[in-house]
């Protein structure tokens, strides 16, 4: 099971798109894994809504009552989180990218993507070009 939770009240807007922080908790029925909290940011003007990882995230095994102790400081960790989060959207909308293009080709052969996968990031590349940092973690998203 996984619930994702939006805070619109958090909303906040870059470059003019709208972002929407929230939390995802999942949680196994039948107890084969545990129950997680994490962080993410939902980019509303994406079809497929871009979510950022965070670093804050907590896993709880089912045979502990840890989680009852723990969940507002779990919380509190996540909120400040997703602060950052805006923060690092916000400097990658700053950070100008002076060959684009070439960036794009060098993070294909960092991660190592294959031929439709790079196919895919240049219909990407099509529909979004910019000079940012942002413009080209997007195309991954």
């Amino acid at each position: 099971m996984l619930v994702s939770i939006l805070d619109g009240k958090q909303t906040f807007s870059l470059n003019g798109d709208r972002m929407t922080p929230g939390i995802s908790v999942s949680n196994s029925e039948v107890g084969l894994a545990s129950l997680s909290i994490s962080a993410f940011v939902l980019r509303l003007i994406c079809t497929n809504g871009m979510i950022s990882k965070t670093a804050v995230s907590a896993s709880y095994r089912h045979v502990s009552i840890k989680i009852l102790n723990e969940f507002p400081k779990v919380l509190d960790n996540v909120s400040l989180e997703l602060g950052k989060q805006r923060d690092q959207f916000r400097i990658s909308i700053e950070s100008k990218v002076d060959n684009p293009l070439m960036t794009v080709e060098t993070f294909n052969k960092q991660f190592q993507l294959g031929e439709k996968e790079k196919e895919a990031v240049e219909w990407g590349w099509s529909k979004e070009m910019g000079e940012t940092m942002f413009h080209l973690v997007n195309l991954s998203a």
